[in-house]
């Protein structure tokens, strides 16, 4: 993709994604995310009805007279998002790619955060971290991350949800909100790791996948490529045995993608390439109110 192509795409993304965000998403994802973390403010008097538990006992102590602690509400909030660009997320059969989809979520919940004055960093991972970029605010740091989005090649193969998590727990010094954007069709194992992340950040997962990730279309005797490992092979897709077991892998990381998040105490949203993610952010920051 040559320079004057990225950057007609990237203005493409803007206008439909920061349209969205500023008409749509705008409050509900500030009332989602509001009051995530509060401040210490003040030390004031304490007056009737004022929560026993805010009580500064060391100034009491002081001054023979009871004082409690005033927090406030953090306003300025971290935006991360984890984002698979492996090459499983080029795949796409009805609306659009995967990849399509990613990028068009990741860019309108950046959008909708700057919207709210808060940061915004991400991480690329495949097999590995591809690249990290810091949060930082502004219209020109989430271009910058839109044509990432769009351009960025992965150098790995294979998809590690196990490390991209590690790297950024050891990454993010400050309480963030985190957007872990991926088809999670991947191996396992990274339960001990989320649960890391969710007890400190506000951890969301949003699986992508699309509609024949689950379901192998009858198309007769053709040549599969699996697209992180390159392998390929003869397949009978209209046997149904064949059929029962492609089914059976995407549900068994299905599952287990859905136990690990309820485990770890992290939410999960699930949206399909040719379902409206529009509706489906809506409902989900809707029920975070």
């Amino acid at each position: 993709m040559d320079t004057s192509e990225l950057l007609k795409k990237v203005r493409k993304i803007e206008i439909k994604t920061r349209g969205l965000s500023n008409h749509i998403f705008s409050g509900e994802y500030h009332t989602a995310f509001k009051g995530r973390g509060m401040n210490f403010s003040e030390v004031r008097e304490y007056q009737f009805g004022d929560d026993v538990r805010a009580i500064d006992w060391n100034v009491t102590a002081r001054f023979h007279h009871p004082f409690i602690k005033v927090f406030e509400e953090e306003r300025e909030l971290t935006v991360m998002l984890l984002v698979d660009v492996s090459e499983s997320a080029a795949f796409g059969t009805v609306k659009q790619r995967k990849k399509d989809l990613i990028t068009e979520l990741c860019a309108v919940l950046a959008f909708s955060a700057i919207n709210n004055n808060d940061k915004v960093g991400v991480i690329f991972f495949s097999e590995g971290v591809e690249k990290y970029i810091p949060p930082k605010k502004g219209k020109s740091h989430i271009l910058l991350i839109i044509r990432e989005l769009l351009s960025l090649e992965p150098k790995k193969n294979g998809t590690n949800i196990r490390d991209t998590l590690r790297f950024f727990n050891n990454a993010a010094k400050k309480r963030s909100i985190v957007f872990l954007v991926s088809d999670f069709l991947a191996a396992p194992h990274y339960q001990e790791a989320l649960t890391i992340a969710a007890r400190k950040h506000d951890m969301v997962g949003v699986h992508v996948y699309d509609r024949h990730d689950k379901e192998l279309p009858p198309a007769g005797l053709i040549r599969m490529q699996d697209a992180e490992t390159k392998q390929l092979r003869w397949v009978d897709a209209s046997d149904r045995k064949v059929q029962e077991f492609y089914t059976r892998q995407f549900q068994e990381h299905a599952r287990y993608c859905r136990e690990a998040f309820i485990k770890s105490g992290a939410e999960l949203l699930s949206i399909r390439t040719d379902e409206d993610y529009v509706k489906a952010l809506q409902a989900f920051f809707s029920k975070r109110i």
